[in-house]
């Protein structure tokens, strides 16, 4: 008899732990958008369409000069109370050009891209 409850106690301990570990396990962050952390601005591999992981992740406000990014990309800005990023032609945030608002993305060329600037709000 007490093997026997030995037996069921140890089943049921085992079958609770794989039932925390699947509840935790596939869960996202409620803020991500299609891989972008919340706050951040998240460029995505060439021709990646639909955006599913980014290559890039900033957070922090200022420029962010690019190297060897040709083609396509998906540029999602996931950031919050409404901070802009602008895509830029020259290094160091010159020749700032497109706005992209928070919540919002783009699919651009970034052939002619040398930079991105995340805007305090």
């Amino acid at each position: 008899m007490r093997k026997m409850f030995r037996g069921a106690a140890a089943l049921a301990t085992a079958a609770v732990a794989v039932i925390a570990l699947n509840g935790t396990a596939g869960a996202a962050p409620a803020d991500a958008w299609a891989g972008c952390p919340d706050g951040a601005v998240c460029i995505y591999p060439q021709n990646q369409n639909p955006a599913v992981k980014p290559t890039h992740i900033f957070y922090a406000y200022g420029a962010h000069n690019l190297s060897n990014q040709f083609g396509n990309h998906w540029v999602l800005n996931n950031q919050t109370g409404g901070a802009s990023a602008n895509l830029c032609t020259g290094y160091n945030g010159a020749g700032c050009g497109y706005l992209i608002e928070a919540g919002k993305g783009v699919y651009a060329d970034l052939g002619p891209i040398n930079s991105i600037r995340l805007n305090r709000p």
